[in-house]
C-alpha cells in the first residue's frame, strides 16, 4: 500500500501565477498520523537536520523510501515540466520552529524542484504564525496567493525559481516537515549535507 497519494497530484492544477506551485491536502495518508509522528526523530531544536544526522523510525523511513523511488520522480518531473533524470536529492527534517524562522526568502540556486510535507497531526490553524505563505516579492508577507497550514500530510511544491518568494509569521513550538529537494549535481548534495552536519554538530552544544 502506497503512503502517498500520487494520483490527486498528478490530477492537481499546477499553479503559475506568481512561479510554479501546488499545493495538495492528504499527500500522506492521514491514517498514518500516529505511525509516522511515533516514528519522527526526535528533534528538540530549531533548523534543518540533514537525514545522516538523525534516526528516522520504521514508518518514516518507508516514507522516505517511497519519496526517493522512480514513480514520485516521474510525476513530479511531468507537473514541473523539469527531466530530473539522474538528478540527485536531498532530504531534511525539520521539527520546532523558532522566533527567527520564516523569513522571506527564496530557495538555493542549486535546488530545481523543492517538496514540503507538514507532519503536524495535532496543528491548530487558528495559530498566529507558522503557515507558509507563497508571495509575490521580497518584501511584503502580507502580499500572498496562498497559505498553507502545516497540518498532517499537507503538501507544498515549488519551482525554484528566482521569485520563487516564500516565508511565514513566527511561530515557536514543534513545527514538523520533510524537506525534498532535486538538486543539480552530486556536488549540490555533498555541499549541503557537509553544511547541515556541522550546524548539526554546533547544535549540540546550544541548549535547546
Amino acid at each position: 500500500m502506497s503512503m502517498i497519494d500520487l494520483d490527486s497530484f498528478r490530477a492537481k492544477t499546477l499553479e503559475s501565477d506568481p512561479f510554479p506551485y501546488l499545493v495538495l491536502d492528504n499527500f500522506v495518508q492521514p491514517e498514518l498520523a500516529a505511525e509516522i509522528g511515533r516514528d519522527f526523530p526526535d528533534i528538540g531544536k530549531g533548523g534543518s537536520f540533514d537525514l545522516s544526522t538523525v534516526s528516522p523510525g520504521p514508518a518514516m523511513q518507508a516514507l522516505i523510501d517511497e519519496l526517493q523511488g522512480d514513480a514520485v520522480r516521474d510525476a513530479f518531473a511531468a507537473k514541473f515540466g523539469i527531466d530530473l533524470t539522474d538528478r540527485p536529492t536531498t532530504f531534511t527534517l525539520r521539527g520546532m520552529s523558532r522566533e527567527k524562522d520564516g523569513r522571506i526568502h527564496t530557495d538555493s540556486k542549486t535546488k530545481l524542484i523543492t517538496v514540503l510535507i507538514y507532519l503536524n497531526a495535532d496543528w491548530q490553524d487558528g495559530a498566529e504564525g507558522g503557515k507558509l505563505r507563497m508571495l509575490r516579492s521580497p518584501s511584503d508577507l502580507e502580499d500572498y496567493v496562498a497559505e498553507v497550514s502545516p497540518g498532517f500530510g499537507t503538501m507544498v511544491a515549488f519551482k525554484c525559481v528566482e521569485n520563487a518568494w516564500h516565508g511565514h509569521k513566527p511561530f515557536v513550538g514543534q513545527r514538523r516537515s520533510i524537506q525534498l529537494n532535486w538538486v543539480v549535481s552530486e556536488e549540490a548534495v555533498a555541499a549541503s549535507r557537509s553544511r547541515h552536519r556541522i550546524s548539526a554538530f554546533f547544535k549540540k552544544l546550544l541548549p535547546a
